[in-house]
């Protein structure tokens, strides 16, 4: 069997390339391949960083429609499906290592999923972000795009599937970046590199915290960010940050 992805790791950074031709559809094999990648990304030393694009002129059109169950699939086939998309999702959101996404093309229903499901965006002035299921006879997946796409402009791609330019959404700050298609998978790779170099456990609690007080108040959400400082600071990282800044010399993390 052909697998979905191609992965690279160099300089702590593993790049992660959906490659499901003919437009990266979000197949049963590239959601159990996705999963499996970043749940395997927790317990890798020699990946810090995740970089996550695609091949081709698509990022991801969304679901795989060609194979979407039929009416004599086994019972339950439906619901196991759904709940492959829901971990697929989640492996990405609770992996340690930051993923920087490099949204190469359109970005479709369920592809639009797996950008929200990354820690920083990037894309080429060729992308789009659509959530096009209304005209395909499904509801979509508004809560993932509603992580980074305000109220109204959400609920304007929900009811009338339109696909939003990558420069509109930088324009209105909700990407970081959308660049000439020859420069933003360099800006992306860039961005991976800057995270890779700093302390894995200092980033491994940003990133923890960052995920847990989205849902907390602020009297919660920061007392839970103290609590990940006064652990952090009892690292062999934390101490050799401090000794670097002393000593005026770029710190060597251990990952401890």
């Amino acid at each position: 069997m052909m697998s979905c992805l191609k992965i690279e790791v160099e300089d702590f950074v593993a790049t992660v390339t959906l490659a499901n031709p003919p437009v990266n559809s979000a197949s049963v094999d590239m959601m159990l391949e996705l999963t499996a990648a970043f749940d395997a990304f927790n317990e890798s030393p020699d990946v810090r960083a995740v970089l996550l694009t695609a091949e081709g002129k698509t990022f991801c059109a969304g679901a795989d429609l060609k194979n979407r169950p039929g009416p004599d699939a086994p019972a339950g086939t439906a619901f196991a499906r759904q709940r492959m998309a829901r971990e697929m999702s989640w492996s990405m959101v609770e992996c340690s290592k930051p993923i920087v996404v490099a949204v190469n093309g359109a970005a479709l229903g369920a592809g639009l999923g797996i950008v929200a499901s990354c820690d920083i965006i990037v894309a080429s002035e060729r992308a789009v972000f659509g959530l096009p299921e209304i005209d395909v006879g499904l509801a979509g997946g508004a809560k993932h795009a509603l992580r980074f796409i305000p109220h109204s402009l959400a609920r304007r791609m929900v009811l009338t599937g339109w696909r939003v330019p990558a420069e509109e959404l930088y324009r209105r700050g909700l990407i970081e970046a959308a660049l000439p298609h020859e420069e933003f998978l360099d800006y992306a790779r860039g961005i991976a590199k800057e995270i890779a170099s700093k302390s894995p456990v200092a980033v491994a609690a940003a990133k923890d915290s960052l995920n847990v007080i989205d849902n907390l108040s602020l009297r919660d959400g920061y007392r839970y960010e103290q609590g990940n400082t006064y652990k952090l600071s009892k690292s062999e990282d934390a101490k050799e940050a401090v000794r670097a800044f002393i000593e005026k010399r770029p710190p060597v993390f251990q990952g401890r």
